[in-house]
């Protein structure tokens, strides 16, 4: 792999979000990325969107068979799912799920609107 594609592939699963460090309770936790939910109006988004709060943690789930990306990581509410990272986003948390890195993520915006990619964004945190 070239110099400039590792740092293109690197940064660019990073989102807007830029690395950061957090300190809860002596836990350090680095930010690496926040995103909005893809396919969250194709999945069970709306039916549970009553149930969705700001702050909320969500699981992801390496989906390595999915016939339309082999990089797609799912995010779920419980056991619903709400969606997905997007793919321009994800190969990075792929790759970090791969080898089992523990990821956090939890939603940290809600917006009543009709765009589903603006409804709901999430973090995503290693530690």
């Amino acid at each position: 792999m070239q110099r400039r594609t590792f740092f293109q592939t690197l940064f660019s699963g990073m989102g807007a979000a830029m690395l950061s460090r957090h300190t809860q309770a002596g836990q350090r936790t680095i930010l690496l990325q926040e995103s909005p939910v893809a396919g969250f109006q194709y999945h069970r988004g709306n039916a549970i969107w009553p149930f969705l709060r700001e702050g909320e943690k969500l699981s992801l789930v390496r989906e390595s068979f999915n016939g339309h990306d082999q990089d797609a990581v799912a995010v779920y509410f419980r056991n619903d799912k709400l969606g997905f990272i997007p793919h321009r986003e994800n190969s990075t948390i792929a790759q970090m799920l791969d080898r089992g890195e523990k990821l956090n993520a939890k939603i940290i915006r809600l917006l009543d609107e009709n765009n589903p990619w603006r409804r709901v964004r999430i973090s995503i945190s290693l530690g």
